[in-house]
């Protein structure tokens, strides 16, 4: 069976165009060329867009939550596997183990992508799932819409987050911020718990610190 897994990564999230208010969740093939996308809902887009922007909210949300019960009892995720596709619906299931006995368990995908971000632990499907859902994406197109990341051999994201959808996409309002006014309006968003903005805020930081040549 561990011939049939397809090691996948985590590539960038974008609004779907498919299903009103909800996101679509990138996963890449660590190495080949084919992309999956995932549909996933605004809270689960949320969980996992301020991971990969490297924020730190106030109060730990319900994925660190569980990843910080589950390291207090010595259990660990050992990984994630999609294991079907079925009726437009990917099914996933978490491999834990504590040192000396496995249990997997069922588990919605988008859950399981946002704990394993958060553990670094490494993500699985088969290539029956691969050639059903994969796509090969361009590496740029006319609007720059393309995902794009900074993934390691790891299948862990860079600090960098896709947006096709205007509400994501970097303000020019916002772009005409210096960095230390983004830094207080980030400040602000995390303290009001919107992560969602926050993480575009971040990325914008993230943009202009690159752009300057600062740190």
């Amino acid at each position: 069976m561990n011939s049939d897994k397809i090691r996948l990564k985590v590539l960038g999230i974008s609004y779907s165009q498919i299903q009103s208010g909800a996101y679509a969740l990138i996963l890449a093939q660590a190495d080949g060329p084919y992309r999956i996308p995932v549909v996933i809902g605004g809270a689960e887009a949320q969980s996992i867009a301020i991971r990969m922007e490297g924020i730190i909210p106030p109060r730990p949300m319900t994925h660190d939550l569980f990843v910080s019960f589950a390291h207090a009892f010595g259990v660990k995720l050992k990984e994630v596997f999609i294991y079907k596709f079925e009726d437009g619906i990917f099914s996933s299931e978490l491999t834990f183990t504590d040192g000396e006995r496995e249990v997997v368990l069922d588990s919605r995908t988008s859950d399981a992508i946002a704990i394993a971000m958060r553990t670094k632990s490494p993500i699985f499907t088969t290539r029956a799932i691969l050639d059903e859902t994969g796509f090969i994406m361009e590496e740029t197109n006319a609007e720059g819409a393309t995902v794009k990341s900074e993934n390691d051999d790891t299948g862990q994201p860079g600090n960098q987050m896709n947006d096709e959808d205007d509400s994501m996409n970097k303000s020019p309002r916002l772009e005409q911020y210096s960095v230390e006014e983004l830094e207080k309006i980030l400040s602000t968003l995390i303290q009001e718990e919107n992560y969602e903005e926050a993480a575009h805020v971040s990325k914008i930081i993230k943009d202009k610190k690159e752009n300057s040549g600062t740190q």
